[in-house]
């Protein structure tokens, strides 16, 4: 009964964007760019949300943090347990699915953290509530009760506006280097477009690819 309930579930429903490949860009975090300011216009709800998979192999939502012809920006404190997957094996891949406009990009790479002052700043930057919670730097640890986390991100709280320069030295900017990056438009006859970013030694060569 479940797999006859899921396949009446619409799919791609509504009016879906065009594409045309031949007029990308010739990098690929210009195309997203335009993807990601095109999802903002149309109202996807939090659009800079994203998938981050690492070789645990682990997978979690994250905030974008920047994007640029260096690469996809996230932080996290290098404690936590995608800090440590991260310390062992660099290896990542990003997933921004916006089901409003049946669009999916993948980025695969390397993901280096960032100078300490850069890192710094990032963390001063968060909300006072949020930088509160990563002082405490028990993220995925067991939890007694919700009071307990209550209190403790009170003191946190505290602490915070008593200092407010102080910085969490664990907390870590990340920098993905991709290496591949591919942008899916989806299509209601399943003729779904493809269009695959790969970096090599002269720069990025683009592919179409078969749906």
């Amino acid at each position: 009964m479940m797999r006859d309930y899921l396949r009446r579930l619409p799919v791609f429903a509504g009016d879906l964007p065009s594409f045309d490949p031949a007029a990308a860009p010739p990098q690929p975090h210009t195309l997203f760019v335009e993807w990601l300011m095109a999802a903002v216009d149309a109202g996807v709800r939090e659009p800079h949300a994203m998938t981050l998979s690492t070789a645990g192999p682990h997978a979690r939502v994250l905030i974008l943090k920047n994007v640029g012809e260096s690469g996809w920006q996230f932080a996290a404190h290098a404690a936590s347990p995608k800090g440590q997957e991260l310390a062992r094996d660099s290896a990542v891949a990003l997933t921004f699915y916006w089901s409003l406009q049946g669009r999916q990009i993948r980025v695969r790479g390397h993901a280096h953290p960032e100078p300490a002052a850069t890192s710094a700043a990032d963390f001063l930057a968060r909300p006072e509530g949020s930088r509160a919670e990563a002082s405490l730097g028990c993220q995925s640890r067991p939890l007694t009760d919700r009071a307990t986390l209550d209190r403790a991100v009170t003191e946190a709280g505290r602490r915070i506006a008593a200092d407010p320069a102080f910085v969490v030295p664990e907390w870590t900017l990340y920098t993905v280097a991709a290496e591949e990056v591919e942008f899916w438009q989806a299509d209601k006859q399943r003729k779904h477009t493809r269009l695959r970013y790969t970096r090599g030694p002269g720069g990025w060569t683009r592919t179409l690819l078969w749906p």
